[in-house]
């Protein structure tokens, strides 16, 4: 399918983009990489008026360390972040999951952000997001406010986000000294949608478990040493799920159990 008809519009800056969103928002879709928004558009999934291109400014395409946490750009690709030559050290989980968010091909276009903002619920993003309680910072015209994680992704492929808004950058803690981390998930082939990844981060007296591609927003739980199986049973079975094309709500169980192990047992190895 071909989408259908819609403007385009591509700013010369952060300014002018915002003064689009404040005239036509409720019409208008922000566009920086385009892997997931151009799918839906050409199932009419998605038919935006106008659609406003970012891609280009520069000022959303920096990586930088700011109180304590890594700022990405709404411009930056996830590529750009893999490649960023500190993040091995700044945040070993975001190294570990951005390898399995699509192909090598769609990481060269497809945002941090972006990913963010479409909020699917199998995305490795999202997950990170939330399991590191980090922070999305949104402008319009009317100013600038930041959402922390938890309140920022409301459902499934929904946000906080207003009609005037776009994100303008998304903010990941800085891992901690005495900390370890753990991800893994499964999917029907490396790059498709998680059917159920979990990524882990914890230090000697606790430790935070997230879980997406099972409930319609990811799910992340506060534990402590030492884990206990009916601790995993009753968070597979909190997050719900559906039966679908690609697995069963009871699989999905299953898997969050054994991944959960998994994911918890690298963790508490990586600190003994």
């Amino acid at each position: 399918m071909k989408p259908a008809a819609f403007d385009y519009a591509c700013p010369d800056n952060l300014d002018e983009a915002l003064a689009l969103l404040a005239d036509r928002g409720d019409r208008a879709r922000v566009c920086a990489g385009g892997q997931s928004l151009g799918a839906m558009m050409n199932m009419r999934l998605a038919t935006p008026d106008v659609l406003i291109d970012i891609a280009g400014l520069r000022e959303l395409q920096a990586i930088a360390v700011v109180d304590g946490a890594i700022e990405v750009g709404a411009a930056v690709t996830q590529d750009a972040l893999l490649r960023w030559p500190e993040l091995v050290v700044r945040q070993p989980l975001l190294a570990r999951m951005l390898p399995w968010i699509g192909h090598y091909q769609t990481r060269q276009r497809g945002t941090v952000c972006g990913s963010l903002a479409h909020a699917d619920p199998s995305s490795e993003l999202p997950l990170a997001l939330a399991l590191l309680r980090g922070e999305v910072v949104l402008r319009s015209q009317r100013g600038r406010r930041v959402v922390a994680a938890a309140d920022f992704q409301t459902g499934m492929m929904a946000t906080a986000t207003a009609d005037d808004e776009m994100i303008v950058a998304a903010r990941f803690p800085v891992a901690q000294a005495g900390t370890a981390s753990a991800f893994h998930e499964v999917a029907q082939r490396h790059g498709d949608f998680a059917i159920v990844a979990v990524a882990a981060v914890g230090d000697k007296h606790a430790i935070r478990l997230g879980v997406g591609g099972v409930a319609d927003m990811p799910g992340v739980i506060d534990l402590t040493w030492p884990v206990a199986d009916a601790a995993l049973n009753d968070f597979a079975w909190a997050l719900g799920g559906a039966d679908d094309q690609h697995a069963t709500a009871r699989y999905r169980r299953e898997l969050v159990r054994r991944i959960g192990r998994r994911v918890i047992e690298e963790v508490g190895d990586a600190l003994s």
